[in-house]
């Protein structure tokens, strides 16, 4: 079994086509179908069903295609930190974050990174939560994260410090003269809510805060996105539960900010599966500067 039988296996099952997997592998199709083949010798069993129209999975495929994708992704990744370490231009770094980070802190970390290290290309990878993000750095889809930081995370790990979390009302909300606001006074007001919300001892935050103060929130819209939820506080359709960066750095002033008192914060990290080195190194240094 060879690392580019792996990735000849991954590219039919992602064309769903010998054929097409040819073409874009730029192989022969009898090339193809022999390394295939081989393949399929060396784990026992049929990975691929060839039928009339296109190929799928069998049982044995869909047990191996996990674990193709994560060796071509690990050696990749490997080449990747090879060359970073090497200092060699034409390379990629993979960073890995959740929604709000992406819109609120990393642009101008992006940016300055491009002035210092134009060699580098740097590919953004977004997740709706915290554990989603862990999971695929686990699987080797990047090589770092920046995110709240994991509970339990063996690899290398800087604090970033805290962010905190913030309400967004309209201007002509009756708390848009206040800075500081207690959570039970909330408790009848709408609240805007989102599904890259994070969790709590198992709960959405939200529901955990809310039930602490003795009420439950009541939810006037759901959304996918963070940065919907906010241009829907702006205008005037509740109350929402955001980081403090993410709209003074990305979506303009176009709405009052409120803490919460006690304030509500969580701290930040940048972790990875392996020693930081090379590219990794520079941005880690880069974002705790």
């Amino acid at each position: 079994m060879s690392l580019r039988q792996m990735e000849y296996f991954l590219t039919v099952v992602e064309e769903s086509s010998f054929t097409r997997a040819a073409e874009a592998l730029h192989v022969t199709q009898p090339a193809l179908s022999h390394q295939i083949k081989a393949l399929e010798r060396s784990v026992g069993g049929e990975l691929l069903e060839r039928m009339t129209r296109g190929v799928r999975l069998t049982a044995m495929g869909r047990a191996f295609l996990p674990h193709a994708e994560r060796a071509v992704r690990s050696a990749r990744q490997a080449e990747r930190a090879a060359r970073a370490a090497a200092g060699a231009e034409g390379g990629e770094l993979h960073v890995a974050t959740v929604h709000a980070l992406a819109v609120g802190l990393l642009p101008p970390v992006f940016a300055r990174w491009r002035r210092l290290h134009p060699g580098v290309a740097l590919v953004l990878r977004e997740y709706p939560s915290t554990q989603a993000l862990e999971e695929q750095l686990e699987r080797g889809v990047a090589d770092l994260a920046v995110g709240p930081r994991p509970a339990c995370w063996a690899g290398p790990l800087v604090p970033l410090g805290t962010e905190e979390i913030v309400l967004a009302v309209p201007f002509d909300d009756p708390l848009a003269g206040r800075s500081v606001v207690r959570l039970e006074e909330l408790a009848d007001r709408p609240w805007i809510r989102c599904a890259m919300e994070p969790e709590v001892d198992g709960r959405p935050f939200l529901d955990w805060a809310c039930g602490a103060a003795g009420f439950v929130p009541r939810t006037a819209v759901r959304t996918e996105h963070t940065t919907s939820a906010v241009r829907m506080a702006a205008a005037g359709v509740g109350i929402v539960a955001v980081p403090s960066h993410m709209v003074r750095g990305a979506l303009g002033e176009d709405c009052v900010l409120l803490s919460v008192d006690p304030p509500w914060s969580r701290e930040l990290a940048l972790f990875s599966r392996v020693e930081l080195t090379g590219a990794a190194r520079a941005f880690a240094d880069l974002l705790t500067s």
